[in-house]
């Protein structure tokens, strides 16, 4: 979940409808200065699908100790550490079933979704605190993904033609691929306040890779630059729903509150 703080409650929006829109932002990353990398038809498929084990969970949502919404917000924009879920073991669980949910349809797609969850385990997220059972935890659980992203190349490398799919190098551009949409996407919807990179530099059709960076303007309306975008201007509507109360004492309450909220739609504009 994602939670944005408003006057009296929480803009709450579930980590697959992020992931949704981070799959949209991916099908228009195409103009005349950036391309997206290829094979693009599988890359779509698991930057919109990354998210996907979370759904079960954030069906319940949890709260924190203090009785906020258990949820990322944009203090952590760019670090994906969310150091208010104590659960390692479940959250594994749950990053282990991401891979696999789409691993029997589309072998390479749930590679570069176990590459980005290895990345926010083993790169940016902050372990300090974490206990030395769950260190050890956290190593054999990221030893396991590795391997497992050795079995789906070898898969894919078996398939008539993609052999060259699974090149390091290709394997990495769909990784920061995904990560650049994810973290656009995470922008927007934390609504985060402040100018802020998309993850890692991407090449231009002509000349060397370019950071990009995402500027916040009114009404949930955001620039990037450079725009890699299909068109000057963009419109999503991300499902969310708005949870009325500030802390909540009983995690019951919280949840009756959560599923009698109705569907709204957070507008989001990117504009180059």
């Amino acid at each position: 979940m994602i939670r944005v703080e408003e006057t009296g409650g929480w803009l709450l929006v579930s980590h697959r409808d992020h992931a949704r829109l981070a799959g949209e932002l991916a099908r228009h990353w195409n103009n005349g200065e950036f391309a997206p990398p290829e094979p693009l038809a599988d890359i779509l498929v698991a930057v919109a699908r990354h998210d996907d084990a979370w759904a079960e969970r954030d069906e319940a949502p949890e709260l924190t100790p203090e009785g906020r919404p258990a949820a990322i917000s944009h203090e952590f924009v760019g670090s994906y550490h969310a150091p208010e879920n104590p659960d390692l073991a479940g959250s594994l669980a749950m990053r282990g079933r991401a891979t696999e949910a789409i691993a029997a349809e589309n072998p390479y797609a749930a590679i570069i979704v176990s590459m980005h969850t290895v990345n926010l385990l083993a790169g940016p997220a902050d372990s300090t605190g974490i206990a030395a059972a769950d260190q050890a935890r956290l190593r054999d659980f990221v030893a396991a993904q590795q391997a497992r992203q050795q079995e789906l190349a070898a898969a894919v490398a078996a398939m008539p033609g993609r052999a060259a799919e699974v090149e390091p190098a290709r394997l990495q551009r769909a990784c920061e691929f995904l990560e650049a949409c994810d973290s656009l996407s995470l922008i927007a919807c934390a609504r985060h306040p402040k100018a802020a990179p998309l993850q890692h530099e991407h090449p231009r059709r002509q000349g060397a890779p370019t950071a990009l960076d995402c500027l916040p303007l009114d009404h949930d309306t955001y620039r990037v630059a450079p725009y890699p975008f299909d068109a000057d201007q963009l419109n999503f509507d991300v499902p969310c729903r708005r949870v009325r109360g500030e802390l909540f004492a009983d995690l019951n309450a919280f949840r009756a509150a959560f599923a009698a909220a109705p569907v709204e739609y957070l507008t989001i504009h990117l504009m180059r």
